[in-house]
């Protein structure tokens, strides 16, 4: 009988353990999902559902507060403001704050589904190129480059000329250091709008980046005659000075200095990095 005790001991013990909540989340990675904050002072469970709104963005659409029982079950809580649960919504921003994922298990106690239905009114134009590329642009603003792409690529399937998407889906490989796949987006962006200054700046950028400095001169040489961006033109005619900088190249780094210089403004905050730079060479 004593082991008998024993054994229901452990068990109990281990369902509690798989039932328990596990603050190993953050909100960024829990689109679509059931999650709880911390416990409250009161020994309380704020919990809600997180979903991407297509105006607002990440957002968290309160339920309500439950308890943890002493043998493990969730006891939801009746709230004053009852006819106002599911109206509740806040907008997020991706912090460090850690949540917790419900358990699927207990979604019945807390009389949840896995799905809301009112969920449904916020996914009717979710594989459309605009929506898709908006949410790319979202995750990359959060950097979270990784799952950018998963909507990105998804757009790119359906319309790879759609305004922008190239040079989105460039940012998110050069975050995640695919530089050969940001040139080849990169590339298609130009070959759609000859005068995207922009494209050009980072299409040089991921060719420093790659180590091809040839490139980098021949994309800083096109965007002198087709882009209107003078600032990009510096931009990268300094990146390129220091590239040679880096490597003690005194011939090339005077040479793009010179260059950098012929776009200066009255800032000067290229020409003024590039003048340290070759004090420091000629040491």
């Amino acid at each position: 009988m004593k082991y008998f005790y024993i054994l229901l001991t452990l068990l109990t013990t281990s369902v509690n353990k798989q039932n328990s909540l596990k603050f190993d989340k953050r909100n960024i990675q829990c689109e679509d999902k059931w999650i709880a904050y911390q416990m409250d002072k009161d020994s309380t469970y704020t919990f809600g559902f997180i979903y991407m709104d297509s105006q607002a963005g990440l957002t968290f659409n309160y339920e309500g507060k439950f308890k943890i029982n002493k043998d493990g079950t969730y006891n939801k809580l009746k709230s004053e403001f009852e006819n106002e649960v599911g109206f509740i919504k806040s907008r997020l921003h991706p912090n460090k704050i850690a949540i917790a994922e419900i358990p699927e298990a207990k979604f019945k106690e807390l009389h949840i589904e896995k799905t809301p239905s009112w969920l449904k009114a916020h996914k009717t134009d979710e594989n459309s190129v605009d929506r898709l590329y908006r949410w790319g642009y979202m995750y990359n603003s959060w950097n979270e480059c990784g799952k950018a792409l998963t909507y990105l690529k998804k757009a790119d399937k359906i319309n790879s000329k759609f305004k922008g998407l190239q040079t989105e889906l460039a940012y998110s490989y050069k975050a995640l250091g695919k530089f050969n796949d940001a040139e080849i987006a990169l590339l298609k962006a130009i070959k759609e709008n000859p005068e995207d200054c922009y494209a050009y700046k980072e299409l040089a950028y991921t060719y420093t980046k790659l180590e091809n400095f040839e490139k980098v001169a021949e994309t800083y040489f096109s965007m002198t005659t087709k882009c209107t961006e003078q600032n990009f033109i510096q931009e990268t005619a300094h990146n390129l000075a220091y590239e040679y900088f880096k490597i003690k190249d005194t011939t090339n780094f005077i040479k793009w200095k010179a260059e950098t210089e012929k776009w200066s403004n009255s800032e000067k905050k290229y020409t003024k990095n590039l003048n340290n730079m070759q004090a420091e060479l000629e040491k």
